[in-house]
């Protein structure tokens, strides 16, 4: 059972670290154009407290290995990327992601810590910081469900990411397994939670996946009646455009009939002339004139 238990952990371990890495292309684009943008440093503000809080449970906790290395490793990625949010934010959202940093990041979590070693003693200290641990996870399981609103409002999954959903509910699911074997019910209770948060997202995301959003439809709707209008008016135009090219072209053809040469007519005159003499006649007129021998002249229109 213990080396089961081991397994399961090393899973949640690295599945754990994945969804901890996933922000790595977000800020790799933040320090590319050294501007944080509209993305918001909350999320990893509260994440850096919740890693650092559960860290500080694993160190508590005898058969807390596991837990202390999937949340060390996860509370030194937010910290870079909480670093990486206060270089590169613009100067007033700064100011307030320093002040939330100061409150959350240094303050509670100082307090948390000062409260747990000097005020309870033995397995209180446990049950003390595991309930603080558990509500934060719950929160963070449960910060999707705004999404989900969006997903059942709109009827579209546009808002709610395959993969991050997906893989939260992988890794609840294996915590949660995790918890039940090594029983401890800080642990699974709010990844329990996850995981049900997490399949009902899943759900969402089969029903709603192949759906537009009802601003999509009316949308194309929109583009299809006003093209509509377009394409007929263009049609109508186009239609014209083919008479006047048919009138043009009747026209033009009149005007581009061959005129009469009246070079060829001079030769036509002379070749029937030259027809109508006798042998000697015709022996006597060779050779033409230079000009009647020109490429042409005596080309049959």
């Amino acid at each position: 059972m213990a080396s089961l238990s081991f397994i399961i952990g090393i899973i949640g371990n690295i599945i754990s670290i994945l969804v901890f890495a996933s922000p790595i292309k977000t800020f790799w684009w933040v320090v590319k154009k050294k501007s944080t943008e509209n993305y918001k440093g909350v999320p990893y503000i509260t994440t850096f407290l919740s890693t650092s809080l559960w860290t500080f449970y694993g160190i508590m906790n005898p058969d807390g290995l596991l837990v202390v290395t999937v949340n060390g490793a996860g509370a030194i990625f937010q910290l870079v990327y909480v670093i990486l949010f206060l270089v590169y934010a613009p100067k007033d959202k700064k100011v307030k992601t320093a002040k939330l940093v100061a409150i959350l990041d240094v303050g509670f979590l100082g307090a948390v810590i000062a409260v747990t070693l000097l005020a309870f003693h033995g397995t209180m200290r446990l049950t003390f910081v595991g309930i603080i641990c558990a509500g934060l996870t719950i929160g963070m399981y449960a910060s999707p469900l705004s999404v989900m609103r969006t997903v059942i409002k709109t009827k579209s999954v546009e808002y709610m990411p395959f993969f991050l959903s997906f893989f939260l509910f992988l890794n609840a699911g294996v915590w949660s397994a995790y918890a039940l074997l090594v029983k401890d019910i800080y642990i699974g209770v709010p990844n329990a939670i996850g995981f049900i948060l997490g399949s009902a997202q899943l759900i969402l995301y089969l029903m709603y996946n192949n759906k537009k959003s009802a601003e999509a439809i009316e949308e194309e709707e929109e583009g299809e009646g006003g093209g509509g209008s377009a394409h007929l008016v263009k049609g109508g135009i186009e239609m014209h455009s083919v008479e006047d090219n048919l009138n043009n072209r009747s026209l033009n053809k009149w005007k581009s009939l061959p005129k009469p040469n009246f070079s060829r007519q001079h030769s036509m005159q002379k070749i029937i002339k030259t027809l109508s003499l006798t042998p000697y006649e015709l022996q006597s007129s060779w050779p033409l004139h230079e000009s009647d021998t020109e490429e042409g002249n005596l080309d049959l229109p």
